[in-house]
Parts: C-alpha cells; sequence; structure tokens
C-alpha cells in the first residue's frame, strides 16, 4: 500500500506540473507586450502557432498519463507475479551502485519421471561394429599393400560371377566446392555454371547417361540465372532420371565442427528450394569431402526420409579392416537406439580419394588411364606415366577387358555383385569436351562389355540411387531395409587420416574466431526465426498482418542461406584461403546484422501492450542492438545505454532458451605474435578417468572416446562443438564450449583444449598457404562439477548452491553496469522490459526430489553417456545468450510495453524448441505462407547424478507435449507431422492432439497459427 501511494503521489506532482506550465505559458503569453499593442488581436500565424503547443501540451499532458498508468501496471505486475520477494522487499542498489534482487524464497521443484531417465540407464543399442572396439582392435599399422598401398591384394576367381553377373554403374559426378581456392561466387563464374550449361546439353544427347549433383547452393545460383527453356529441360532430366540431386543440403555439410541446428537447418534449406522449383525428393546422401563423419549426420538423413547414404574419408586402417571382412556396407545405427528405428544403409568408398584413380578398383595406376579427361594433349596428366587411350575398335577388347579386371576385384570388396564406380572429381565437366571424353570412351567400353556374355558384367551409367535400388533388389528386400547378413554399426569416423600419420584434428580448432562467429550467427537465427514467427502469427491474429514489416522474411531467407554457405566442409572448417575466409566473414556479419532487425523489429511489436499504438519506421527503429561489430574481423563493441535525469530508460530482454538461466564466463586468446605454435587449455582433476572421455557429436549426442597410445598425439584429439566429459564412479566433470574446438583427454583425469593454431607453411592438401590470419579471440565455457547420486545429496547440494552464489556478485556487477550485458533471470522464452536498468534475480530452495535410479554403472566405457538436466541447460544458456536491446528514447515518450511470455507454461525439461521457422512461401522465396516449421528435440539424460535447485520448475511427461494450448494468444488450425525437412507429410493430426517423442528423437511438425 505505501509502494502504490507513493506512485499516487509521483502522478499527481508530474501533472501538477504540466498544468503549471501550461499556465506560465498562456499567461506569458496574455503579458506579451508586443501583443497587447496589437489590442490582443493575434496575427493568423501567431494564432496557429499557439494551437500547435497547445496541442503539443495536450499531447504531452497524455503521454504523462500512460507513463503514470505504466509505473502503476509495472508495480502491480511485479507484485501479482511474484517477482518481489515474500518478505516484501523490493530491488535495492548495493553499495557498488549495481541493482540487486533479493533471492525469492519460493521452492522450486523437480518432477522427473524415472521413465524419462531409463535412456541413461539402459544398456545401449545392440550393434555388430562399435566403433570404439575397432579401434581398440586396429594396430593402426601401414604395411605397403602393394598396388592398393593402404589395403591388400585382391584375387579372384574367373567363374565367380558365371551364375550372378556382375552390376556396373558408373556415376558421374562434380564435386563443387562452394568456396575454398577461390571465393563462392568467383568458383560459379568461372567453373559451376560452365557444367551446369553442360549438363544441360550433354545429357540430352543420350538418354543413357546420368549426372548427380550435390550443393543446392550452387543449383539454384544457377537457376536465378537460366532462362525458361533450360529450366524446362532440366526438370525432365530430373523427372527421366537423368540427373539426381543426391542429399538436397544447401553444402555438403563439415560433420565435426557444425552443430546440429545448423546442419539441418542447411538441409531444410536445400529441401524447401527443391520442393519448390524442382518437385524432387531427395532419396540418398552423398558425402565424400567431409574431413571425417558423424552418427547425428546419418540420423538426419533418416529423419528427413532418405534412405541410403555414402560416405568417404575414413581413416585408412579402418577402410582397410572392413574392406577385408566385407563391411564396407553397414546399417549405420544410432548407439543409444534399442530398436533399429534409426538404421539407415550405409556404403563406405574404399580407396584413398574419390578422384576416378581411385574409384575404379584398387591400382589407380590403372583407373588413370580411364580419365578420359587426363587424354594426351590435355591440362591434366596422370601420375603413374601411363596415360589414357581413346577407345576404338582396334582397342576395345584389350581396354574392356583391363577396366573390368578392376571392377571385379573392387567387387570382392563388398557382399553383393552390384558395383559402384563415381567418376569425376573437383569441378569436373566444366568444359564440353570432357563431356564428350569420358560418356563416348565409356559408353563403347560398355556396349563391348554388355554385347559379351561370357564376360558376366552389364555395366552402364548410373545415379546413385538406381545402385542402391539394385543393392536392394539383389538382396530381396525394400528401398532402406536391411539386407540378409549385412552387419550393423554404431560410432563414428573421427579422426581422420589419409596416410601415415596425417591426421586431420587440426581443423577441430582452426580459425576459432569464425568458428566462434558462426555459432553466434545460429544463435541469433533461431531467435530470430521464432520471434519472427510469433510476431507473424500475432499479427494475423489481430488483422494487422499489413502493418508488420513482413519483408523482414527476406532477411531471415539470406541468414538460413549465409548459415547454411558456412557450414560448408571448408567454411567452418577454417580450411579455405584468407582471402576466401574474408568474404565469409564479410556474408556472416550482414546476416548478423539483418538477423538484429528481424529481431528488433519482433520484439517491438510483440511488447507493444496496446498494439494500436503500434507504428513501424524503418528509419526510425524503436530498439536499438545489443553490440555492434565495426567489422567482419572485429570483436563486438557492447551497446551502452546512458542514463540522466530526464527519465528512465526502458530495456528489452530476449531470453531464447526455454528455462531461466545464469551467467557465463569468457576468456580472450591471441597469439598473432606466435610462430609455429597452438595454445592449449588443460584441466587437470582427480577424477578416475582412465583412457575414456565423452566428446559430443554437432552438439546433439555424446560419443565415447579413448586415448590410444599406439596412436600418435594428434591422432587422439577429437571435435568438440560444444561440450566434453570425463567421469568416474563418483565425480562427472563436463567442459562447456560456446565455439567448436578440438579436445583429448592424455591423461587419466585430464581434459585439454586447443584453443588456437597458427602455422607458417602449407600442409600439402591443396591450399598453398598456411594459417597465419589468426584474430584476437573470445572463448567462452563453462565448467560444471557433478556428483553421482549416493545418498550424499544435502552435502553436494550445499557445496553447489555455495558455488553458484559465490558467482552471483560477479552477475550482478556485470548487470548494474551501463553496459548492456546477457545476464537475467527470466521465464522461459520471454521479453521483458525492464525500468532503468538491469535487475539481476536468482532463486534458492530445498533440495528437490530426484527420482530413484540405480547408480550408472562405469564398466562399459563404450555405452554412450548423456548431460544431466543441468548439464543441457548449461549447454544451452551458454549458447544462446540473452539479447539486450535498449529502448531508443522518443520525443513523445514511450507507449505502453508489456512482457511477452508466448508459452502458456514452459515446455517438459527434457524437450527443445529446435526452431519455429515460418515456411516459404511457393509463390515468392522471399515470403512467408500461413505455415510454420516447428521442430522439437527429446533429450537424453542422466539422472543418476545430483540435482541443485535449478530456480524454476521442471517436469517431464514421458515424451507427450500438448501443441493446441501451448503458445499463448494464438490459434492452431493445423497440426501436422513432416519429415525433418518439411518434405513428406503424414495426415494431420486433430488440433487437440498431444506429440510424443521418444528420447532423443528430432521430429518436425508443420503448423497453422492464427
Amino acid at each position: 500500500m505505501k509502494l502504490r501511494k507513493q506512485v499516487t503521489v509521483c502522478g499527481g506532482a508530474i501533472f501538477c506540473v504540466a498544468v503549471f506550465s501550461l499556465y506560465l505559458m498562456l499567461d506569458r503569453v496574455q503579458h506579451d507586450p508586443a501583443r497587447r499593442q496589437n489590442g490582443g488581436n493575434f496575427p493568423r500565424s501567431q494564432i496557429s502557432v499557439l494551437q500547435n503547443r497547445i496541442e503539443q501540451l495536450e499531447q504531452l499532458l497524455e503521454e504523462n498519463h500512460q507513463i503514470i498508468s505504466h509505473i502503476k501496471d509495472s508495480v502491480m505486475e511485479l507484485t501479482d507475479t511474484g517477482a518481489v520477494s515474500p518478505s516484501g522487499h523490493l530491488p535495492f542498489r548495493s553499495a557498488n551502485g549495481s541493482w540487486v534482487m533479493p533471492f525469492d524464497g519460493r521452492p522450486s521443484f523437480v518432477a522427473v519421471k524415472s521413465q524419462d531417465c531409463q535412456v541413461a540407464v539402459d544398456n545401449h543399442g545392440q550393434s555388430d561394429l562399435q566403433m570404439l572396439d575397432v579401434y581398440s582392435l586396429l594396430k593402426f599399422d601401414n604395411p605397403d599393400g602393394g598396388v592398393w598401398k593402404q589395403g591388400f591384394d585382391i584375387t579372384y576367381e574367373p567363374e565367380e560371377w558365371d551364375k550372378e553377373p556382375l552390376q556396373v554403374f558408373v556415376v558421374p559426378h562434380s564435386h563443387n566446392d562452394p568456396g575454398w581456392i577461390k571465393t563462392f561466387d568467383k568458383y560459379f563464374l568461372e567453373q559451376t555454371q560452365h557444367i551446369l550449361n553442360n549438363m544441360v546439353l550433354k545429357l540430352g544427347e543420350d538418354p543413357r547417361r546420368r549426372f548427380i549433383w550435390s550443393e543446392i547452393s550452387y543449383f539454384s545460383k544457377w537457376w536465378e540465372g537460366a532462362d525458361k527453356q533450360k529450366r524446362e529441360v532440366t526438370r525432365k532430366l530430373v523427372k527421366s532420371g537423368q540427373l539426381e540431386i543426391v542429399t538436397g543440403g544447401w553444402v555438403m555439410t563439415d560433420e565435426a565442427n557444425a552443430h546440429y541446428f545448423a546442419m539441418l537447418d542447411q538441409l531444410i534449406e536445400g529441401h524447401q528450394w527443391l520442393e519448390t522449383n524442382l518437385g524432387v525428393k531427395p532419396q540418398s546422401g552423398w558425402a565424400i569431402d567431409p574431413f571425417g563423419h558423424s552418427a547425428t549426420m546419418a540420423y538426419l538423413l533418416k529423419k528427413a526420409n532418405l534412405t541410403s547414404m555414402l560416405i568417404q574419408r575414413v581413416h585408412y586402417s579402418i577402410k582397410k579392416h572392413f574392406a577385408s571382412t566385407r563391411s564396407l556396407e553397414f546399417m549405420w545405427r544410432q548407439s543409444w537406439d534399442k530398436s533399429s528405428d534409426s538404421d539407415i544403409f550405409c556404403h563406405m568408398m574404399p580407396f584413398y580419394s574419390y578422384d576416378v584413380p581411385h574409384t575404379c578398383g584398387p591400382d589407380p595406376k590403372v583407373c588413370c588411364q580411364f580419365d578420359f579427361k587426363r587424354l594426351p594433349g590435355g591440362r591434366v596428366n596422370c601420375p603413374w606415366k601411363v596415360p589414357p587411350k581413346a577407345v576404338v575398335e582396334a582397342n576395345v577388347e584389350e581396354r574392356a577387358n583391363l577396366l573390368l579386371d578392376q571392377y571385379r576385384k573392387k567387387s570382392k570388396l563388398f557382399r553383393s555383385k552390384v558395383l559402384l564406380v563415381p567418376l569425376g572429381d573437383d569441378f569436373r565437366y566444366d568444359m564440353a569436351l570432357e563431356w564428350d571424353q569420358q560418356f563416348s570412351n565409356y559408353q563403347r567400353l560398355f556396349d563391348y562389355m554388355n554385347a559379351h556374355p561370357q564376360m558376366h558384367v552389364k555395366a552402364q551409367f548410373g545415379t546413385l540411387s538406381e545402385y542402391f535400388s539394385a543393392v536392394y533388389k539383389a538382396g530381396g528386400v525394400a528401398q532402406g531395409a536391411r539386407p540378409a547378413d549385412f552387419p550393423v554399426l554404431s560410432g563414428d569416423f573421427f579422426a581422420y587420416a589419409d596416410r601415415e600419420d596425417h591426421y586431420w584434428t587440426g581443423y577441430f580448432t582452426s580459425r576459432p574466431f569464425y568458428k566462434s562467429l558462426d555459432r553466434v550467427l545460429e544463435s541469433h537465427l533461431r531467435g530470430a526465426e521464432i520471434l519472427y514467427s510469433l510476431a507473424l502469427g500475432h499479427a494475423r491474429h489481430a488483422a494487422m498482418e499489413g502493418r508488420y514489416p513482413v519483408a523482414d522474411y527476406a532477411l531471415l531467407v539470406e541468414a538460413r542461406r549465409t548459415v547454411a554457405l558456412f557450414q560448408h566442409h571448408d567454411a567452418i572448417t577454417g580450411t579455405a584461403k584468407e582471402n576466401v575466409v574474408v568474404d565469409y566473414g564479410a556474408r556472416l556479419l550482414r546476416s548478423l546484422i539483418g538477423l538484429k532487425r528481424v529481431i528488433i523489429n519482433a520484439a517491438h511489436f510483440l511488447v507493444m501492450k496496446n498494439k494500436e499504438f503500434y507504428r513501424f519506421y524503418q528509419t526510425e527503429p524503436f530498439l536499438e542492438t545489443d553490440d555492434r561489430r565495426a567489422t567482419q574481423d572485429s570483436l563486438p563493441q557492447k551497446t551502452l545505454i546512458e542514463l540522466d535525469s530526464t527519465g528512465p530508460r526502458y530495456l528489452v530482454l530476449y531470453n531464447p532458451v526455454e528455462q531461466e538461466r545464469l551467467c557465463a564466463l569468457s576468456t580472450a586468446v591471441d597469439i598473432r605474435d606466435q610462430t609455429n605454435k597452438e595454445l592449449a587449455m588443460r584441466l587437470v582433476t582427480d577424477i578416475q578417468s582412465g583412457d575414456v572421455f565423452h566428446t559430443d557429436l554437432n552438439g546433439f549426442q555424446m560419443q565415447a572416446r579413448r586415448q590410444f597410445l599406439k596412436l600418435p598425439l594428434q591422432a587422439n584429439f577429437y571435435p568438440m562443438p560444444s561440450q566434453a566429459l570425463i567421469q568416474d564412479s563418483q565425480h562427472r566433470l563436463s567442459l562447456h564450449s560456446a565455439q567448436a574446438l578440438g579436445v583429448a583427454s592424455l591423461e587419466s583425469g585430464q581434459l585439454e583444449v586447443i584453443l588456437d593454431r597458427r602455422l607458417m607453411q602449407d600442409d600439402n592438401r591443396g591450399l598453398g598457404q598456411g594459417l597465419k590470419d589468426n584474430k584476437k579471440t573470445v572463448n567462452r565455457f563453462r565448467l560444471l562439477l557433478e556428483r553421482r547420486d549416493t545418498g550424499n545429496a544435502s552435502r553436494l547440494l550445499a557445496k553447489l548452491v555455495a558455488m553458484f552464489r559465490s558467482l552471483l556478485p560477479l552477475a550482478l556487477r556485470r548487470g548494474g553496469a551501463s553496459e548492456v550485458d546477457g545476464n537475467t533471470s527470466s521465464p522461459y522464452v520471454c521479453l521483458l522490459y525492464v525500468l532503468g536498468t538491469l535487475l539481476i534475480s536468482s532463486a534458492s530452495s530445498p533440495p528437490p526430489a530426484t527420482p530413484s535410479l540405480p547408480p550408472l554403472e562405469m564398466t562399459d566405457s563404450g555405452a554412450p553417456a548423456f548431460p544431466s538436466l543441468l548439464g543441457h541447460l548449461t549447454g544451452a544458456v551458454l549458447n544462446h545468450e540473452v539479447l539486450a536491446l535498449p529502448v531508443l528514447p522518443k520525443k513523445r515518450g514511450v507507449p505502453q510495453l508489456q512482457t511477452f511470455c508466448p508459452l502458456r507454461e514452459p515446455l517438459p525439461c527434457d524437450f527443445h524448441l529446435v526452431n519455429l521457422r515460418s515456411v516459404v512461401s511457393q509463390e515468392d522465396p522471399n515470403s512467408p505462407s500461413p505455415y510454420t516449421a516447428m521442430i522439437l528435440h527429446r533429450k537424453g539424460m542422466d539422472c543418476s547424478l545430483e540435482s541443485p535447485s535449478l530456480g524454476f520448475n521442471c517436469s517431464t511427461t514421458q515424451g507427450q507435449l500438448g501443441v493446441s494450448g501451448l503458445l499463448r494468444g494464438l490459434d492452431l488450425q493445423l497440426l501436422q507431422p513432416v519429415s525433418l525437412t518439411l518434405m513428406h507429410s503424414a495426415p494431420p493430426l486433430a488440433n487437440d492432439s498431444s506429440v510424443s517423442l521418444n528420447p532423443m528423437e528430432l521430429s518436425a511438425f508443420k503448423l497453422k497459427l492464427r
């Protein structure tokens, strides 16, 4: 009551001052001598000025009234929502000038059902091949294998194919890097557009010809400039099966450093483009150049309804082992999957490279003779000094038998009598001459082989899916099903070595500045997608779509494609030339600026209490950005809020995660004055982890690792996109990272992270320069120490509460400064306004009840690990900072604002909203359709770790989520399950249905919101 009286008195004083000012002005006008000389008759211009001033005063009075109401509502809201502590204390200013929110004494609870923790307790899925066991088994020696240097001698009996002829599918392809030695645009201008132009012309010359294409970033750019006739011919080639789009992602994504949000987003962007422009749905994945392969990518392809996939860059010792056991084709299963739901058929190419000398068979000296671009007189030759020969009638028999010998030897490495032979290389087929050389000579060889039954072979050009279909047919199974006796594999394929001890692990850290900038852009993209979809939905609900800046969708599309482009395996990896990196950086910065605009405009609309007062002026933004970057290679400068006596300043805070949050810490790294150095951070503990540790795969799942003394130092480093952990039967230490880096555990109880690396020389892999363009880089981490639940929960709880409370003063000091920072405590995904300065709050409560579960057995070092609930929250908070958006001062005052919370209640705490993405219109690629894609991830979690008070309520629902009542203020008009990239639809569900997800499952739904 006392506070309300103070507000009333303050408001009355403001009103009196305004009235008194009006009286003084009128009195001055009445006693003006100049006006008295005119007998009180004002000139018309003076009367007009007086009327304007009176109208301005009336407007000021109205705005003063709004401010008073605003303050009153704010106080009422703080009281009603319980933001004031039960003791009645309001926020107060501490001795150092910081604002302090007293601890909220209200109890919080964690109600996690034991069934929701079973994924961490049950035995992991069964597989024939577990990659950690394979690593333990192999010697990783490198004896000379003869013509197949990294393999072994292959022999066969000529009559082996008498009963079942060998089927050979030669698959022409051209691998186009969206940036590496040249920039994306320069590659397109000088090479890629000519490849695609020739494709349209040359495939049309013979219906037996085939070609596959992967990178939609290039294909879409070519499509924009293609005339109507080329587009129609292309559609016919796709429809006839001569041209196949494989994978269909925007790029061929890196699989080590990329976060699964971006991996999925680039796949959605490519698939949505294909659906809009070609009406095609990819069936097979094609990944020939990423430097190692992740199980996460296999899962994303499976959930996108692809049935098969191909990989290439795998450690040569593993290839040799799999070839010797005929396990190069397998069902790839997720390590946490106890069924076969996640299985996808995978083909591993057996030899050194994807170029022609290493794809027809084990002897590159022979295979190079069948790369007809290398015919004498050309710019490329064979390093083995035996050039190709044009196929003519006089030599076709000898040439065909020589090639068939390689085909047969290669086929001995597989379990079916169906053979895949890729025919291509980087930026191949850019000249019309190569199309003629390759297709004409190979067709003569095929015609000869097929015309001679005694050769027992059927050879033809084919697409990737035609090959897989033949494998399934030969095995007598449906598309995508497991053929009899084919093995099941779990695990991943890191680290990659192409020869000797040349391990490709440095790129886990290379150019960390841009790895960090990429993660910032991803967080902004997710935040902008969610806010834009919500704002658009509320604008449609209020029939205000015409007043909202729907055109911001074009900025979203640009940012989606920029993030997608940077997932390319020579972009986020840091393996491109310096000028190409600068081009990537400029694109990242431009899109980041655009996303901040989208966020500002959406937040402006959503926090307006009375939408009738909403006005959008492009030249007069309502909010400022939280920070600014002067150039693409500079660190951000926080926006300063200047407080003065003219009145309060308002601040909009956007918390893009589903729960409340704590602060995060950061460090800066600068090694620009070093030569051939790598800077590492080593964490040393007394945890008895032995030689086992875990790293995450793409921020999606954890993968067990082991240090192998039989391998060189560089072979024991693994990608850490977001987390690494060590543990024993008592404790777990998790290192969470806001940027992708390389990590190892070289001793028991240790983690070692490479923070940056500077190399002055080339690594002889085609780049032609060292790694010398280092930047001052901010690396952000968070350490989480947890104890296994052994009945002493209260003691651990006391330690953790003490730890968090010791961090709180730091957060409060940072929050009280005039620099806008990202620390706040706010319910789920909420926008808050704050008067004057930033308020920091936290909560403490009695220990929550944890599910009664048996302690995790630490006997199986290959078993998958799962973060705890607190671990998941820590990673989310670290990777999605609060965006602090100051309200710009207005001459007429700030209109009444409101707290906007889109969720009626928080999501179950094992659910993560991956994205809420407005679907592109089929008519206009820069406009949204009426539909929104909601992508959900149900996280697997380990409940055997003691849970401190999280400061918010947390419950689980055994994977059930009601969608119809999820979003406040919006009506759900459609709820339709779709594949992960939105291309395949299931029948719509009733709008009041609940959706169900299993632990670790990713699912997508098409919504129509009004």
